[in-house]
């Protein structure tokens, strides 16, 4: 008895989550899709940005509490 009413559940959570797609397809459509992921990609470049600006922030931070100029760095890159 208790397999039929899990079985039943289940399905029931199948037939709304199949709704829900399948609702969620036709409000988007090609064209809704494109932009949808036009709008993600934008959204993780601007991320990504802010994250490279961030560490550099914190670099020049950490340069400067250790007392290290970046021209010293080059520098000695250039002598090895």
């Amino acid at each position: 008895m208790k397999r039929i009413v899990w079985m039943g559940v289940g399905v029931a959570i199948g037939v709304i989550a199949f709704r829900k797609v399948t609702e969620a397809k036709a409000n988007i459509g090609p064209d809704g899709l494109n932009r949808a992921v036009g709008r993600l990609a934008d959204g993780l470049f601007d991320f990504a940005d802010a994250v490279r600006s961030g560490m550099h922030e914190r670099e020049e931070d950490l340069r400067a509490a250790l007392g290290i100029n970046s021209a010293d760095i080059n520098t000695n890159a250039a002598r090895r």
